[in-house]
C-alpha cells in the first residue's frame, strides 16, 4: 500500500492535483498495481480529509504531553514517536494532526510501524494542513533517512 501511497505522492499530491476515485484507479491499475492495494490505498487516502476536519476544538490548543499506550508504544518505533514529538514541539504538526498521524499507522497491519512509514504518513498529514510548499524540505529528511543520509543540523 505504501507504494501506492508514495506514487501518488509523486505523481499527483505535490501538484495539488487528484483525480476523482475512479480515474485515478484506472490509473493505479495501468501503471501496474493490484487491484487490492488500490482500493486499500484509496480507502486510506480518503482518511486524509478527516484530517481538515478538527473535532476538537480543545485538542488544536492543547500543550499537553502525549502519553503513549503499551500497546501504541510496542507498535509504533521509539524514533518514529520522537520524530511526531519533534514536529510537535517546532509547531509544525498540531496536536489532532500528531493524533491523526498515530491513528493511521495503528491502522497498518503491520506488527511494528517502522520510523520511515510513520514519517511518510506525517508527510502526507502535513502536506494536508499545511500544503505541498511547507513540505518539501520534509521530503528531503524523509527521502534522505531512506538513502542512509542523515541530515547535517546546523
Amino acid at each position: 500500500m505504501f507504494d501506492i501511497l508514495l506514487y501518488l505522492y509523486d505523481t499527483y499530491l505535490l501538484l495539488d492535483r487528484i483525480p476523482d476515485t475512479h480515474q485515478l484507479s484506472r490509473k493505479l491499475t495501468a501503471a501496474g498495481f493490484d487491484s487490492g492495494e488500490i482500493s486499500e490505498a484509496l480507502d486510506w487516502l480518503s482518511g486524509l480529509e478527516m484530517l481538515g476536519v478538527e473535532a476538537d476544538a480543545g485538542l488544536a490548543s492543547s500543550r499537553a504531553s502525549r502519553i503513549y499506550g503499551a500497546d501504541e508504544m510496542r507498535r509504533l518505533d521509539v524514533e518514529g514517536r520522537g520524530f511526531l514529538a519533534f514536529l510537535e514541539s517546532a509547531g509544525l504538526l498540531p496536536p489532532h494532526g500528531r493524533e491523526w498521524v498515530i491513528n493511521q499507522a495503528l491502522a497498518l497491519p503491520d506488527a511494528e510501524v517502522s520510523a520511515q512509514s510513520m514519517k511518510w504518513i506525517a508527510m502526507l498529514a502535513m502536506w494536508k494542513l499545511k500544503g505541498a510548499d511547507d513540505v518539501l524540505w520534509l521530503e528531503d529528511l524523509v527521502r534522505g533517512a531512506e538513502d542512509g543520509d542523515r541530515p547535517i543540523c546546523h
